[in-house]
């Protein structure tokens, strides 16, 4: 084996390939060749692959053997590029293989494990009475099977007079669905029938000062193939609207969290969440196959219980550029290049 591993990173698009190249190679510090490429730059007859890499200082293209590993940073459903990438590197050397993860599936796999109580009752949309799990709930979140950056999710709210409001993004609601109107009909018209949803049970939030946050714990593996936490941050929402992924602020989970805990009571919190995210992550593994990275997004209720709220399973990475430190920074792109090595050893 070369002294110089090449690494691989599967990229959608070729205008992405040099921007995310940078990044990568900007914050590693090991023995490794990088290269970035996408589905339509692999040669499979001659086992070739069209990427760019570094040469005399510049990116240029290139036609390179097979990699060592692979890191997938294509978001995609079809996997089908992966799976023939694995079979030739090998099992699990193409990580991160599935990245586009189905919200359904998730909450089954999490809802038999040792993290049941952390996850809210969700139900498939088009198997129950919306109306009727209101009536339990008083509050439901409306998502799609696959989605990112709280798209087309949907705030369901029975109101103390009896009327439903209906929101996207801002707590306004877009839709007032009054007692003598058909919900189903109202629902059934606005999310179509292209996409499917699950209905989630609403989770009350504690607000601060009107404004709604979330945590998101970036659970990544590290130099010896092991998950661990790589970044606690507090993703703060515009006042009035309860979308966390269109956040105004963005905050070191151990700055933040002291405005509602003791710091004995925050160290706790701090504790459990990295717990639980591990765990999270441990479990999605085992249904997804060869994970590298992932992010478990919690919210904490009224009680202050913990709750995961979803996973992600292609973290954004451009959001923790407004954190102060810039140890997270270093840490989020280190890490899959950190494993990716690991891979390549073993």
């Amino acid at each position: 084996m070369e002294k110089r591993p090449l690494i691989g990173i599967l990229v959608t698009k070729r205008n992405s390939r040099k921007r995310i190249l940078e990044l990568y190679h900007r914050y590693h510090n090991l023995n490794l060749k990088l290269i970035a490429f996408t589905p339509a730059d692999i040669i499979w007859k001659e086992q070739r692959i069209i990427g760019l890499g570094l040469k005399k200082g510049r990116w240029t293209q290139s036609s390179f053997s097979f990699p060592y590993v692979v890191y997938n940073q294509s978001f995609n459903k079809q996997t089908e590029t992966v799976q023939r990438l694995e079979r030739v590197l090998g099992r699990n050397k193409c990580f991160n293989n599935i990245n586009f993860f189905n919200k359904w599936d998730l909450y089954n796999v999490l809802k038999q494990s040792k993290l049941k109580s952390c996850v809210p009752d969700t139900f498939l949309y088009n198997e129950v009475k919306v109306s009727e799990l209101l009536k339990k709930f008083k509050l439901l979140y409306i998502k799609p099977y696959y989605g990112c950056k709280g798209k087309s999710v949907y705030r369901v709210e029975l109101t103390d007079h009896g009327d439903i409001h209906i929101s996207l993004h801002s707590l306004a609601p877009r839709i007032i669905c009054r007692k003598y109107e058909n919900l189903q009909e109202k629902l059934d018209k606005l999310l179509g029938q292209k996409k499917k949803y699950i209905v989630q049970q609403g989770i009350r939030m504690s607000p601060l000062d009107q404004q709604y946050f979330d945590i998101r714990v970036l659970v990544q593996k590290n130099i010896v193939g092991e998950w661990t936490v790589s970044s606690l941050a507090c993703r703060v929402a515009y006042k009035h609207y309860f979308n966390t992924s269109i956040c105004e602020a963005m905050y070191d989970a151990a700055e933040f969290l002291p405005r509602f805990f003791a710091p004995i009571e925050m160290n706790e919190i701090l504790q459990t969440l990295q717990e639980l995210s591990i765990k999270a992550a441990y479990e999605a593994e085992t249904h997804m196959g060869s994970l590298g990275e992932l992010s478990v997004d919690f919210v904490l209720d009224e009680h202050s219980k913990l709750r995961i709220m979803e996973l992600n399973g292609k973290p954004q990475k451009n959001i923790y550029k407004d954190l102060k430190s810039n140890k997270h920074t270093k840490l989020i792109y280190s890490r899959p290049m950190e494993y990716a090595y690991y891979l390549s050893q073993n």
